[in-house]
């Protein structure tokens, strides 16, 4: 299996976005008067996109509030506090743009995207705002389609435009794409279409992570080639 697509997530991914997104639903609920939560535990909330971040947020970990118009107007505050304070602490994993160069340095044929449950205004402004986005031919988020990861109907859509770009060449398969996340969610995603994964346990979800158990893991950015190398030698052993 030589990759022809590989697919990333980016927040603890690519991006380290903690402090921001924290701080946006931090002010949200102060907002509504409610507490304000640690850090850490809204980190284990991201990964969902941003309404179940806002609703886990409130108290609702499944979503089953009934007060819509609440949860909208939560919701609306918090995306408007984000929009506006995006970039204040967010930053580029050490390392993310050397390993990029790196996979294509070796796979100079292989096309990258990114796939993110964050909506895709703000995944696509910082990425811009990163210069990542010269690596990616294609960036989609959570409100891109009817439905988000573990969903694989992004992932799907992504190896067929990804193949359309390959004139005269057979379509990309699900075993020659590899997303890459730090979270049980891209796990899943690539599992429910037949695509390979790569684990980020530097990540905002290392233990969801680790339960999802994905074909190999990266402690850093810099593995990203070397677990790549790995996935290529097992389809090669088999």
């Amino acid at each position: 299996m030589v990759p022809r697509l590989l697919v990333f997530d980016l927040d603890g991914t690519l991006i380290d976005s903690q402090i921001d997104l924290s701080n946006s639903v931090n002010a949200m609920l102060a907002h509504l008067g409610k507490p304000e939560l640690p850090h850490a535990v809204i980190a284990g909330y991201i990964g969902d996109g941003a309404s179940m971040l806002v609703r886990r947020a409130l108290g609702d970990p499944e979503g089953d509030v009934h007060d819509v118009e609440y949860v909208e107007a939560a919701l609306g505050y918090f995306l408007d506090y984000y929009r506006d304070h995006k970039l204040d602490f967010t930053y580029v994993y050490d390392g993310v743009f050397e390993a990029l160069d790196e996979i294509r340095a070796d796979y100079p044929a292989v096309t990258m995207a990114v796939l993110t449950n964050k909506p895709v205004r703000p995944s696509r402004d910082i990425c811009e705002h990163f210069t990542l986005d010269r690596y990616f031919f294609q960036n989609y988020g959570g409100n891109s389609f009817h439905t988000k990861k573990p969903d694989p109907t992004g992932l799907l859509a992504l190896m067929d435009e990804a193949s359309a770009l390959e004139l005269g060449s057979a379509r990309i398969l699900p075993g020659e794409t590899v997303m890459i996340g730090d979270s049980d969610v891209d796990i899943l995603t690539a599992r429910n279409c037949g695509a390979r994964s790569i684990g980020c346990t530097y990540g905002l979800a290392p233990e969801r992570l680790a339960a999802a158990a994905p074909d190999v893991v990266s402690h850093t950015p810099k593995g990203w080639a070397e677990a790549l190398r790995l996935l290529v030698g097992r389809a090669v052993a088999r």
